[in-house]
């Protein structure tokens, strides 16, 4: 098998506070990670020579700086002499959107090439890896719906009721790493218990924030709020989203998206398709 082509999903943070700033400067959080099924996709054709290509390029991204290249390096230790692979990646999600794009894309590769290397590491060996790569990695190799703790790596599968939910892209992108150095950010948000948040939700940490620097995201969220007081920014943004119980609803409140504001409508699901469409070895 040399050919395989897989959905590399979105997620979406359906609260995310954070609890505290840690001695090596990264946070410790609580989140929860909603799979959708909506996302890029990766097509993987390994090759004999040694050689990895990526195509297209993306802009602005340097060839050994985009995560799906660190991801083939981060398995070069352990593949079989001579393995390659040309890789060809279809994007539809923004980037510095919030909703997982390059974790995604990583851990996809992670998940791809173990199999087809035959690298044989198991799924906690992998999210080792990948972890080292960015904290949103090890949720996507996982698959699954999750409460999250720790940087994100400390992950509890929780079943969620279906819904549907309108994807909102601003036209910004948002660093990351500028919110979580910034000093206004919100550090001292307490810890709550999965019931709490099953029970009442819980807010987005980072969001306040962002929509005082960005006003294109403010003015999502002020727009999308007119159809769910709940919405909300994703992530570190920028993109916001509501949720709906139906498919038609959420179309339909996605047909009223001003010309400037493009969006999707995706699914929740409680696990990826990741490892189903893995072939038999």
């Amino acid at each position: 098998m040399n050919n395989l082509t897989l959905l590399s999903p979105a997620k979406l943070n359906l609260f995310l506070h954070i609890t505290g700033r840690r001695p090596d400067g990264y946070h410790n959080l609580q989140t929860f990670f909603q799979l959708l099924d909506y996302g890029d996709t990766l097509s993987f054709t390994t090759r004999t020579d040694g050689n990895i290509t990526l195509a297209p390029e993306l802009p602005g991204v340097g060839f050994e700086q985009n995560l799906v290249i660190k991801a083939v390096r981060a398995l070069e230790p352990v593949k079989p002499a001579g393995q390659g692979v040309d890789i060809q990646l279809e994007k539809r999600l923004p980037m510095g959107g919030g909703i997982g794009g390059g974790s995604s894309n990583a851990a996809t590769t992670l998940v791809a090439l173990n199999h087809m290397w035959g690298c044989g590491l198991d799924k906690s060996q992998l999210q080792t890896i990948g972890l080292k790569l960015g904290a949103d990695v090890p949720v996507f190799i996982n698959a699954q719906t999750a409460w999250a703790e720790g940087v994100g790596e400390q992950l509890q599968a929780i079943e969620m009721q279906p819904k549907w939910f309108l994807v909102i892209q601003p036209d910004c992108h948002v660093s990351t790493a500028e919110i979580f150095c910034h000093k206004d950010l919100t550090r001292d948000t307490s810890a709550i218990k999965v019931a709490a948040f099953l029970e009442r939700g819980g807010q987005n940490d980072c969001e306040a924030l962002v929509r005082k620097l960005y006003p294109q995201v403010d003015n999502a969220l002020i727009w999308l709020q007119k159809f769910d007081r709940n919405a909300r920014m994703t992530g570190t943004g920028a993109c916001v989203f509501a949720s709906f119980e139906s498919a038609e609803t959420a179309l339909e409140v996605q047909a009223q998206l001003p010309k400037h504001l493009p969006g999707f409508v995706a699914q929740g699901v409680n696990q990826s398709p990741l490892y189903r469409l893995l072939p038999a070895s």
